[in-house]
């Protein structure tokens, strides 16, 4: 039999997209559920050209899948995630519930796959927040080649991190400034709608907010404990599409041109770079894609060893559903899971 799959929040953004990526990358599957809350039992979600109803996740008997994708939130994948490890299904989960702790791997294929043979401790596999996966992506290869010291990163996030009210909000408040009718923030700390809001998470004591300190301490725990990072995250009226601008201080000398070359041809990434053409991404150009794209590769001329760079991804995608759909491709490759066809390939 091949593997049966249950998607934990199918009706939120992220739940959709894992379903729609689920069907789009043919992913051999015998057999998916929806799982939500009570109040959403019984509405219907797409996968592929079928419907799904969808179960009670206080109802459902979690011991008929081998593999649960969780994305209904911390609190949910604290309470829910040893109960189905315990009916002997293994969860990749995309809150940040589990993300730090030693006993519970954080993939990202490009980077580090083959760390999915951890699940084993607790039978759960964290996806990182989304501004780290597609940055980690990035900084692989550069890491690789010549190591990375330090890390300055500036993100430009979409309202689609923070859900769908947030979506809501944006479109909400942005028709409302043509109307004379501006409705009062509910979802984030000031009107996002013609507005930049420097805060994603909660202040934590040190000044930073906790999207920030999680940059840091993910991108040590996927690549290398030794890598320095600093970041400042931004919310900006952009419906879909995380950006980062990010500055690299290498442990070597690296042109920009060693640098684009290597980035071209690593796994997972686009390189779309010629100021001559005016050839870059933004957000907008992004949605609905895999890839992580870099830009803007160049020289920085106020450090020693340093590169900059311009990272654009659909952070539904690679920053959540794409992820975690690859990390169940790495178990499907390493033998953890058995299809009764061969798996696809991760991109």
């Amino acid at each position: 039999m091949a593997t049966r799959i249950a998607v934990v929040g199918a009706t939120g953004n992220v739940g959709r997209e894992l379903l729609n990526i689920l069907d789009e990358r043919m992913f051999p599957a015998d057999e998916v559920f929806a799982v939500a809350s009570r109040r959403s039992v019984g509405k219907e979600v797409s996968y592929g050209d079928k419907t799904l109803k969808c179960h009670a996740i206080e109802d459902f008997d979690f011991s008929q899948v081998d593999l649960v994708l969780m994305s209904a939130g911390g609190a949910a994948s604290k309470e829910w995630c040893p109960k189905i490890a315990k009916a002997g299904a293994i969860t990749i989960d995309n809150s940040s519930a589990w993300r730090m702790d030693p006993d519970v791997p954080l993939v990202v294929p490009e980077c580090n796959g083959e760390a999915v043979l951890g699940y084993e401790k607790k039978m759960i596999i964290a996806n990182p927040n989304c501004s780290t996966a597609q940055l980690v992506v990035a900084l692989k290869p550069l890491h690789d080649a010549v190591g990375i010291t330090r890390v300055v990163c500036s993100t430009y996030q979409s309202v689609s991190g923070a859900g769908k009210d947030a979506m809501d909000e944006l479109w909400n408040q942005t028709r409302g400034v043509f109307v004379n009718d501006e409705p009062t923030p509910e979802i984030f700390q000031k009107e996002i709608a013609f507005n930049v809001i420097p805060q994603i998470d909660v202040f934590m004591d040190d000044g930073f907010t906790k999207e920030e300190w999680k940059m840091r301490v993910e991108t040590k725990k996927i690549l290398d404990e030794s890598i320095e990072l600093v970041a400042t995250c931004v919310r900006v009226p952009v419906f879909v599409g995380h950006s980062e601008a990010v500055n690299v201080e290498l442990a070597a000398p690296m042109t920009a041109a060693k640098a684009r070359e290597i980035l071209r041809e690593s796994p997972g990434i686009m390189l779309v770079d010629d100021p001559k053409e005016d050839l870059y991404i933004t957000p907008k150009e992004c949605v609905g894609d895999w890839a992580t794209y870099i830009s803007r590769v160049r020289k920085d001329p106020t450090v020693e060893n340093g590169i900059m760079f311009w990272c654009v991804s659909d952070n539904l995608r690679k920053g959540a559903a794409l992820n975690a759909v690859q990390i169940a491709e790495e178990l499907l490759n390493r033998g953890v899971l058995k299809p009764e066809k061969q798996p696809v390939t991760t991109n």
